[in-house]
C-alpha cells in the first residue's frame, strides 16, 4: 500500500486512539460517582469539589510529556511514543480502581494519567498533520475533534457500568478496555518521511507564501512571532476552558436549570466545540490560519455577550452564547496544531507545538480558577464573562499583531 493510500490508515488508527485518550474529560462521571463511594463504602467524607484537584493535576501535567515525547516522536517516530502513552493512560484508569484515598487518585490518574495523555495525544496530533500537508487544517481539526468527543460519546458508556456495577470495577474495566484498543490501534501507526508530499499535490501561492522553513524548539522561542501565537492562544482558549469547567452549573444557577436539562446543555457545548474543530480547520485550509482565527474570536465575543445578557427569561441567549463559545474554542484547538506546522515547519512539528500547547494548558488553569473565584466572591458570573471578553479583543489584537510581523494576510 501506497503512502497515500496508508495515510488514510494511520489517521483512523490515530483517532481511535485520540478517543481514548479523550475519556479523561468525562472525569465528572467518575468524580459524582467517587463521592458515593468514599462516603459510602470508605466512611470518607468527600465533595465533587475536593476532587477536583486530580483533575486539574491531569491536565496541567500533561505539557510536560507532550514536549517531551514530541521531542522522541520527531526524532525516532511515534509508534513506541504513542504505545506508552496509551499505556500509562490505560494502567492509570486500572491502578484508580484501587483507590483509598484522593491522594492515591492524585497519582494514579492525574500524574500517571496526566502523563500519558500529553505524551500520546501529542505525537497523535503531530503524526497526522505530518502524513496530510494539503490538509493540516483539517485533519488538525479532525483528530482534536475525535478527542474532544471522547466525553460525549464514552461519559454515557462509563456511567451505565457504574450503575450496573460500582465506580472501582469501571475504572478497571475502562482501563483494560482502553489498553486493547490503543494497542491495536498503535499497530496501524507509523513514522511520516521526512519531506513527504502527495502525488500530484502542489502548495498553491498563498500556501507557499504561508510555509516557512523547519525549524527546533531553540530557534522557536527565540522569534518574536512564537510569543504572539502562544499568548493569542491563550487569550482564544481562555473563555473555552472558563465555561466549559463550570458550563452544568452555571446553567443551573444562572439559568435555573435542572440537573437534566444542565446535562443536555454540556452536551450542547460539545457539540459546537467538536463542530468548530472541523470546520475551522477546514475553513483555516482554504482561507488561511489566521484569518479563521480572527473570525473565531469575533464569534466567541458576540458568545460572550450573550452569555452576560442570558437570564431565566432569556435562555435562548445562553444557549446561542455556549455554542458560539464552543465554536471559538474547537477553532483554536483545531486550527493551531497546522498553525504551528505551518510557521515553524512539520519536521519538529511535535516538540514545537508541545511547547506552544503551554499556552491552553495555562488558560486550563486560569480560566476555570477566574470564574469559581468571581462567583464565590459575588455570586455571579457576570464579571467572568467580562474578563473571559478582554482576553478575547487581546487576542484579535494578536492576530493583527502576527500579521504586522509576518508582513502577510494568511
Amino acid at each position: 500500500m501506497n503512502l497515500d493510500k496508508k495515510r488514510w490508515t494511520v489517521l483512523a488508527a490515530c483517532c481511535l486512539v485520540n478517543l481514548c485518550l479523550g475519556s479523561v474529560y468525562a472525569w465528572s462521571v467518575f468524580s459524582a460517582a467517587l463521592v458515593e463511594y468514599f462516603g459510602q463504602k470508605l466512611g470518607i467524607s468527600v465533595t465533587a469539589g475536593d476532587l477536583a484537584i486530580v483533575y486539574t493535576m491531569g491536565t496541567s501535567i500533561s505539557p510536560v510529556t507532550m514536549i517531551t515525547g514530541g521531542w522522541i516522536n520527531d526524532k525516532f517516530g511515534p509508534k513506541k511514543v504513542i504505545l506508552v502513552g496509551s499505556l500509562m493512560y490505560g494502567v492509570s484508569l486500572f491502578l484508580s480502581g484501587f483507590a483509598k484515598s484522593i491522594g492515591f487518585l492524585i497519582l494514579t490518574y492525574g500524574v500517571i494519567g496526566g502523563l500519558g495523555v500529553g505524551m500520546a495525544y501529542g505525537s497523535v496530533i503531530s503524526t497526522c498533520v505530518k502524513f496530510f500537508p494539503d490538509k493540516r487544517g483539517f485533519v488538525g481539526g479532525l483528530t482534536t475533534a475525535i478527542n474532544g468527543l471522547g466525553s460525549v460519546i464514552i461519559a454515557p458508556i462509563i456511567a451505565a457500568v457504574v450503575k450496573s456495577t460500582d465506580v472501582t470495577f469501571t475504572f478497571k474495566a475502562v482501563g483494560i478496555a482502553f489498553i486493547i484498543l490503543s494497542v491495536s490501534a498503535v499497530f496501524f501507526i507509523e513514522s511520516c518521511p521526512v519531506g513527504y508530499l502527495p502525488a500530484g499535490f502542489k502548495p498553491s501561492n498563498n500556501m507557499a507564501k504561508y510555509n516557512f522553513k523547519d525549524i527546533e524548539w531553540k530557534e522557536m522561542i527565540k522569534t518574536p512571532v512564537f510569543y504572539v501565537m502562544i499568548l493569542l492562544l491563550f487569550s482564544g482558549s481562555f473563555s473555552g476552558m472558563m465555561i466549559i469547567s463550570q458550563a452544568s452549573s452555571v446553567a443551573q444557577n444562572m439559568i435555573g436549570m435542572t440537573a437534566a436539562a444542565a446535562s443536555m446543555a454540556v452536551a450542547f457545548l460539545a457539540l459546537f466545540n467538536a463542530t468548530g474543530r472541523v470546520a475551522a480547520g477546514l475553513f483555516s485550509d482554504k482561507f488561511g490560519r489566521i484569518n479563521t482565527l480572527f473570525g473565531a474570536l469575533i464569534i466567541g465575543i458576540a458568545g460572550l455577550f450573550c452569555l452576560y445578557n442570558s437570564s431565566q427569561s432569556a435562555a435562548a441567549l445562553f444557549y446561542i452564547g455556549i455554542a458560539a463559545t464552543g465554536l471559538c474554542f474547537g477553532s483554536f484547538m483545531g486550527v493551531f496544531p497546522g498553525f504551528t506546522a505551518d510557521r515553524f515547519g512539520a519536521r519538529n512539528n511535535g516538540v514545537n507545538y508541545g511547547i506552544m500547547f503551554v499556552g491552553f494548558s495555562l488558560a486550563g488553569y486560569f480560566g476555570p480558577q477566574a470564574m469559581r473565584g468571581i462567583y464565590a466572591s459575588s455570586g455571579s458570573y457576570l464579571n467572568a464573562f467580562l474578563i473571559a471578553a478582554v482576553f478575547a479583543v487581546a487576542g484579535v489584537v494578536l492576530t493583527i499583531i502576527y500579521r504586522l510581523l509576518n508582513n502577510t494576510r494568511k
